[in-house]
């Protein structure tokens, strides 16, 4: 058998979460290597310095440490389920709406989630902030074509699980407070997206560090291992 890719991940850290997603939609088989974020191996420092995840180390020692380019990375190899061919707009325009989640919204979210980390920080205007863009997606899923709404047309794409980690985050601060909002159609993409087979296919059981000098765990198993297309949701 070929050396696989080797896969450096944290399981609830929501950039590699949505990694493992794109891996795993495309049956892209890999060494999964689960990480100790406070006692990195050396094997991920040398990979990639920056000491973050995920990382992905393919056979011929390409090196890829931001999750979006592991997303198209993996989608390129195989899109079965065409998260790179949206129903409406285009891949730059899916881009483009995981620019301002990645930038402003992730910024806000950082605030809100862990406020000690930020000081003299105005936490109720990061948190309007934050809810501005999120009032942005429910309009958005509103707007869809489909009863069960995807940010970018009739079928789940790069998009949804781009960003759907990260509202996950957000919505678990304050779970009461989440739930009473006015936004139905994003809380209802958020749920379904939890309630998924891929969403707990890529989550699984927590598992222990991985140990230098050891193998990882496959990753993915099963159909998707196989990179049967699963069905449109």
């Amino acid at each position: 058998m070929p050396p696989l890719p080797i896969l450096y991940s944290f399981r609830r850290c929501p950039y590699a979460l949505r990694a493992r997603l794109a891996l795993a939609v495309s049956g892209q088989v890999c060494e999964l290597r689960e990480v100790d974020l406070k006692h990195k191996p050396q094997a991920l420092l040398q990979a990639s310095p920056k000491g973050t995840v995920p990382v992905l180390v393919l056979p011929g020692g390409q090196v890829l440490d931001q999750s979006l380019d592991i997303m198209l990375w993996a989608l390129r190899q195989h899109d079965p389920e065409g998260w790179l061919a949206p129903t409406h707009g285009t891949l730059h325009d899916m881009l483009a709406l995981i620019a301002e989640c990645d930038g402003p919204f992730k910024r806000a979210l950082d605030r809100c989630k862990y406020p000690t980390r930020y000081p003299g920080v105005d936490g109720e205007a990061e948190r309007a902030r934050a809810v501005a863009w999120l009032r942005a997606l429910e309009t958005r899923l509103a707007a869809s074509a489909t009863p069960t709404g995807h940010l970018f047309g009739q079928h789940p794409a790069l998009a949804d699980s781009a960003i759907a980690p990260f509202v996950r985050q957000f919505s678990g601060i304050d779970k009461a407070w989440w739930d009473a909002q006015p936004w139905p159609q994003l809380q209802g993409w958020l749920a379904r997206w939890q309630e998924g087979a891929l969403f707990a296919g890529v989550m699984g059981d927590k598992l222990a560090a991985w140990v230098e000098g050891t193998e990882g765990v496959q990753f993915p198993c099963g159909e998707r291992a196989a990179g049967a297309a699963p069905a449109r949701g």
